[in-house]
């Protein structure tokens, strides 16, 4: 094969004259070129590292502190209070070194530590800054004079023009919990969901939780809180993630959709050219750092960028216990999965990345490749859909040496996966509305052998030109994926384009080395296990029930006027729909971020309340709406307060989570926590909102919509439902289940929330009539250029 022999540097060859040597000046070229792009790489990160390190100071400002101290001895002044006589006196006394030179040296070293105290107070000072949290429970638009110093100081301390992980030194750790705070608001989130009975059953065992076994445990967390800079994440990732032993698909992986109206041009390897082009954009400036660190919108209050780290070059690995991610620096190319093949397609030549009508030449090799599978290779992925242990067996046994391992290396060391499928997806044909309900299946699952589930995220390009992106999770939460799949959308389609046949702009050097396609040699025994996981994840994909809509008949800009967050007025409307469709309340679950913190994740918002419940039973049971208006405003005043107190650190589950494992690490029983991590969420809820305002311009340009991104549901009995808010009219709504429960169904469901929705916007605007039903329209569709504005809005969780 050509490429095999374009790897190779030389060759020789034995003959009676001697040895024959034949070096390859290409081949040298490229290490040579690899080696520089290497260590090019280190000198950014090095220099990178330095300007984070002394951040919020910057490496210029040493200068400037030596200068002032030098000038300040020049004028036969002292600012050093006799330090620099001190550090004179303890200099290594050299001979070439004169009495004056010694006093420069002693100067300069009293700088650097003065320059060096400044770094760290005023970080100090930075990180007791971004501990104030009492902004956020201030009323909206009526700022505090404490508040407004605040935010002046953070200014001040927060220097200029940070880099991505500038502001990692400065974060605060994540307070602990008191027991008697976690455990009231605790009982407090039960109590809707519980008779007199239960929940003076629940009350007493939480009682004598606190008073006895809940304060020992409690006394390991606070030495862990001292010691970690989180108490939280990394159990979070081993325990939750990682520990797991049932499917990852469905079960954790989380996917995010292509533009809803538009498709920028119908080539699949086009579409795959620019988009794969613009992903490996992004990983350049996220390993120069220039990726500006995420901020609450609207503020000067930076988030924790720990989760970038992990990106790129990351994958799973299953083990028999227990799982574990693997990253690596770097990787030139990725591997492309098509009809059954597996490819390695380099992206770097000679040093530079390929322009994306080169990649895109590349993949339509892949596509014209008439080779076929190896045997046993074209539905080996199902080992990553299936349940962990066996998965982690086969690699063991089959893939720990020899063609199998080199092949089993070369895609988990990938930047990231891709799918180059043959199926069309997307909005399309005679039922719109049923072909987003398979577009979001196909993404979620696939033929639940042609996705590597365990990479850091897998891209979809399908054969009509669509696309989409499947992300395992225990890496990281969904927002920091969406930050890169708006760039990568934005890129593809506004910055790099497409000529008028739609395909790539750029020309190709047809003497690229084609794709190399990874050798397998799966026994029979291996085959019978790729069977046997193809077979539990198959029939996990089946019983999957999906719904995906967009509701148009209004959005946050009409929920805005009548005062009233469009988040709470969300969650309102799912407590309500939820209880019409099985007369009861649910533990409701509601993803909430904590990257106001050092490594921060997320928290558990718990949406279900004694004032949501209150509200709803009114409502439906027809009080007046006065008396309706008035627990509805309550009931929306106390979510928007839990929410707030789970972004800073005061809510109730991942405390009681790290409580449970500590008593796990301790050999100890505790009936409470046992029970409490024993209730299942019926009703599991996200909503992530728009990161990059600035690509976005829907009264423009309507047609550039994501209809976002979805998950699987978390309880066999319950709904996932993520959703998010798009400009001020549209809100899209994902909604799982399982048909194997006869109790719940996805398109019912989601009739419950759009009844729900206008009986909401109905009781806050009684005099406004009720908006025509539009939301299967699609607006004016316009040509797409190279100027226009997009819109992406993916939903995490």
């Amino acid at each position: 094969m050509a490429e095999a022999h374009q790897a190779v540097a030389f060759q020789f060859t034995v003959t009676p004259e001697g040895i024959d040597l034949q070096l390859s000046h290409q081949a040298l070229t490229e290490i040579y070129l690899s080696g520089v792009r290497s260590w090019k790489k280190r000198i950014i990160r090095l220099k990178n590292s330095v300007i984070t390190g002394v951040y919020p100071a910057s490496p210029s400002s040493w200068l400037f502190v030596v200068i002032a101290i030098l000038a300040t001895m020049y004028t036969r002044s002292d600012p050093s209070m006799g330090l620099i006589a001190k550090i004179q006196e303890h200099l290594p006394v050299s001979q070439s070194m004169s009495t004056q030179c010694q006093a420069v040296v002693s100067a300069v070293l009293f700088s650097t530590m003065l320059w060096l105290l400044l770094i760290f107070t005023m970080r100090l000072c930075l990180k007791q800054l971004l501990s104030y949290h009492r902004w956020m429970f201030e009323q909206h638009g009526k700022m505090s004079n404490t508040t407004k110093v605040w935010v002046a100081l953070v200014r001040i301390f927060s220097g200029r023009k940070p880099l991505l992980y500038s502001y990692q030194g400065s974060l605060p750790n994540l307070p602990l919990p008191t027991i008697k705070d976690t455990v009231k608001r605790y009982l407090e989130s039960v109590r809707p969901l519980m008779d007199d009975t239960q929940y003076e059953r629940m009350t007493k065992l939480a009682a004598e939780f606190e008073s006895s076994l809940g304060n020992r445990l409690h006394w390991y967390l606070k030495l862990k809180a001292l010691w970690a800079s989180n108490y939280v994440s990394d159990w979070w990732e081993e325990y939750v993630y990682l520990r797991g032993r049932s499917p990852i698909m469905v079960n954790s992986n989380y996917y995010g959709m292509d533009f809803l109206y538009v498709t920028p041009t119908p080539i699949q390897s086009a579409r795959a050219g620019n988009s794969i082009h613009a992903f490996f954009l992004y990983r350049r400036k996220l390993n120069k750092e220039e990726i500006k660190p995420s901020r609450i919108p609207g503020t000067v209050i930076p988030l924790c960028a720990a989760q970038c780290e992990r990106i790129f070059n990351t994958t799973r690995t299953p083990g028999e216990e227990t799982d574990t991610v693997q990253h690596w620096q770097d990787s030139d190319y990725i591997v492309a999965y098509h009809r059954g093949r597996y490819f390695r397609l380099r992206v770097y030549q000679a040093g530079r990345l390929l322009s994306p009508r080169e990649i895109e030449f590349q993949v339509q090799r892949i596509l014209d490749d008439p080779s076929p599978p190896s045997k046993g290779e074209a539905k080996l992925g199902a080992l990553t859909a299936g349940d962990r242990i066996p998965w982690a067996k086969a690699r063991t046994k089959y893939f720990s040496s020899g063609v199998n391992k080199r092949s089993l290396d070369c895609i988990e060391r990938a930047a990231f996966f891709v799918t180059l499928d043959d199926d069309e997806q997307g909005m399309m044909g005679d039922d719109p509305a049923a072909s987003l309900d398979r577009y979001a299946k196909s993404l979620l699952h696939g033929k639940c052998y042609d996705r590597w589930f365990d990479k850091s995220f897998s891209v979809v390009y399908y054969k009509n030109g669509k696309n989409g992106i499947n992300a395992e999770h225990s890496w990281a939460d969904a927002p920091v994926l969406a930050h890169l799949w708006e760039y990568t959308l934005a890129t593809d389609s506004f910055q790099l384009g497409y000529n008028a046949e739609g395909h790539c702009k750029g020309d190709v050097d047809s003497s690229l080395p084609r794709p190399q396609k990874l050798n397998w040699e799966i026994p029979p025994e291996c085959e019978e296990q790729i069977s046997q996981s193809l077979a539990v994840a198959q029939a996990l994909a089946d019983d999957v029930d999906f719904h995906v809509f967009s509701f148009r008949d209004f959005g946050k800009g009409k929920v805005k006027k009548c005062r009233v967050s469009p988040d709470a007025f969300i969650q309102m409307a799912l407590q309500l729909a939820y209880y019409r469709d099985r007369r009861t309340f649910c533990l409701t679950y509601e993803a909430s971020m904590t990257r106001l913190f050092r490594e921060g994740r997320t928290e558990t918002v718990r949406s279900c309340t004694n004032e949501s419940s209150a509200f709803v039973r009114a409502l439906d049971g027809g009080e007046a709406a006065d008396v309706c208006r008035r627990l509805f405003r309550a009931a929306l005043d106390k979510h928007q307060n839990l929410y707030r107190m789970a972004m800073t650190g005061a809510g109730i589950d991942r405390h009681l989570f790290c409580l449970y494992v500590v008593s796990k690490y301790l050999g100890v029983e505790s009936p409470f926590l046992k029970e409490v991590l024993s209730e299942p969420w019926r009703l599991s809820t996200s909503q992530t909102p728009v990161q990059q305002v600035e690509l976005f311009d829907l009264v423009n340009h309507p047609e550039y919509i994501s209809c976002g991104g979805g998950f699987g549901p978390v309880a066999d009995d319950g709904y996932g439902v993520s959703y998010c808010i798009v400009g001020d009219n549209l809100i899209n709504f994902h909604i799982s289940c399982k048909h194997s429960c006869p109790d719940t169904d996805a398109h019912k469901f989601g009739a419950q929330i759009r009844k729900a929705l206008h009986d909401l916007i109905q009781l806050l605007s009684p005099n406004q009539k009720e908006p025509n039903k539009t939301e299967e329209s699609r607006p004016e569709i316009k040509k797409c250029d190279s100027n226009a504005v997009w819109l992406l809005v993916f939903v995490g969780f």
